[in-house]
């Protein structure tokens, strides 16, 4: 009888046991990816794909965040395995912002989309309609500074100095600006639609996503939009460095780049959003 006994503890033992290796090698977390996004269109996109991974056996999760901020503490804080709601140089000057810090190190798994920016105005028809001293509203971040005021200088409303990169340059860069513009460069960027709505300033910079989100055609409605052409700010699937070449990360990039869901992204945008692979 005790032998009985032990031999069935021992069996008893051996499953449990080979039930724990199974739960660490080959459980359901390890086939699962929660990835933090921007409502518009980031979170539309990766629905899209959501189905498509599901058939690969991988869970896709998908977290909506509001803001800019909040996206890169999660993902620094291991709350979720990516983000999918910004470009190469927002990424760089938020590292730059947090060097040293626990979690922020943070590189691209994959460029996805770009979305144009741009300018607004229900006052004027052009960037060179603009009035003297006329206000031009902006997100508060740096690193949007160069992508804008390229926009400016393509149309001849003011100058950069010589030899700063169109990518670095900031307002402190301007050297000619003959209608003496004000660039306000301090409003949080989900507040920039209302802001157009409600008239303010003689002209609004709106990233796309917001654009979109708030009902407005990222196409049509801009008086100036930067150019499509070589652009680098193609915004990116961010995770943890090291993170970019696990199976689920590189499936999830694979799957945005497929011509399924390159195709939707033109159908749905029409041009507001603009799919790359690379």
């Amino acid at each position: 009888m005790k032998k009985w006994l032990s031999a069935l503890a021992l069996t008893s033992a051996l499953v449990v046991g080979l039930a724990a290796c199974g739960s660490n090698n080959g459980s359901k977390d390890e086939k699962k990816i929660v990835v933090g996004a921007s409502n518009t269109p980031h979170a539309e996109i990766l629905e899209q794909a959501k189905p498509i991974l599901e058939k690969q056996g991988i869970d896709l999760e998908i977290k909506k965040f509001q803001d800019y901020i909040l996206p890169n503490t999660a993902l620094a804080n291991n709350e979720i395995d990516a983000n999918y709601f910004q470009h190469v140089p927002y990424m760089n000057s938020v590292l730059k912002d947090h060097k040293g810090e626990k979690g922020y190190d943070f590189v691209s798994a994959g460029a996805i989309h770009i979305e144009p920016i741009g300018i607004y105005s229900k006052k004027y028809k052009s960037l060179k309609d603009l009035p003297k001293n006329g206000t031009v509203i902006m997100r508060d971040a740096v690193a949007e500074q160069g992508r804008i005021l390229s926009i400016f200088e393509k149309a001849g409303v003011i100058k950069l100095k010589p030899g700063v990169k169109k990518i670095d340059a900031q307002i402190k860069d301007i050297v000619e600006n003959p209608k003496n513009l004000k660039f306000k460069a301090d409003v949080e960027g989900g507040l920039l639609p209302q802001m157009y709505k409600n008239n303010e300033g003689d002209a609004v910079v709106i990233n796309a996503n917001y654009a979109i989100d708030a009902g407005l055609d990222p196409v049509k409605d801009p008086i100036a939009v930067e150019s499509k052409e070589n652009n680098p700010y193609a915004n990116i699937i961010t995770v943890h460095k090291g993170d970019e070449n696990k199976d689920t990360v590189k499936a999830l990039v694979k799957v945005l780049h497929s011509k399924e869901i390159q195709d939707y992204i033109k159908e749905k945008y029409k041009g507001g959003v603009l799919p790359v692979n690379k």
